[in-house]
């Protein structure tokens, strides 16, 4: 028999789940498919690059295949947010619009091309559905491939 872990360690298993969350917190982050864009936007603290400074950086957030991920949008130019998490991928998860929760977190990058596609299709189908003002109206897939993309998995607080 196992005993649960809460070293903290890299159990990309359980860290993607939201079991161990508080069910009003997971239900912030389990959010409706047709949930606008002030739903889906979060800070996230993460180590600079250079200074190893903290950094807050407003972003959004998206749940695919049941799991959560951070993601530039369109055009898929370099993004600070993205760059301080591929040297610092330990951060804060800062739910901000309803729920305030700050979250420990893990970011991995997604670079398997066929994950990529089909998180991003995902996405895409997701932000196609109709939405109140103000929410992005992706136009294509083939607009977004190139964006960056990070999976997220919470951590047990130690």
């Amino acid at each position: 028999m196992r005993t649960p872990d809460t070293t903290g360690s890299n159990d990309s298993a359980r860290d993607a789940s939201l079991s161990h969350l508080p069910v009003h917190i997971r239900r912030a982050i389990e959010i409706t498919p047709a949930a606008g864009t002030g739903e889906r936007i979060i800070d996230i603290t993460t180590l600079g690059r250079r200074t190893g400074r903290a950094r807050r950086i407003e972003i959004f957030f998206y749940r695919a295949a049941g799991t959560t991920y951070l993601c530039s949008g369109a055009g898929g130019a370099a993004t600070d947010w993205h760059a301080n998490l591929l040297a610092h991928p330990t951060f804060t998860f800062h739910l901000k619009n309803g729920i305030r929760a700050d979250l420990p977190a893990q970011a991995t990058p997604v670079t398997d091309p066929a994950e990529r596609r089909a998180v991003l299709a995902e996405i895409m189908a997701d932000l196609n559905r109709p939405h109140g003002p103000g929410t992005i109206r992706p136009t294509r897939l083939e607009d977004w491939a190139d964006s960056r993309l990070m999976r997220i998995g919470f951590r047990h607080r130690p």
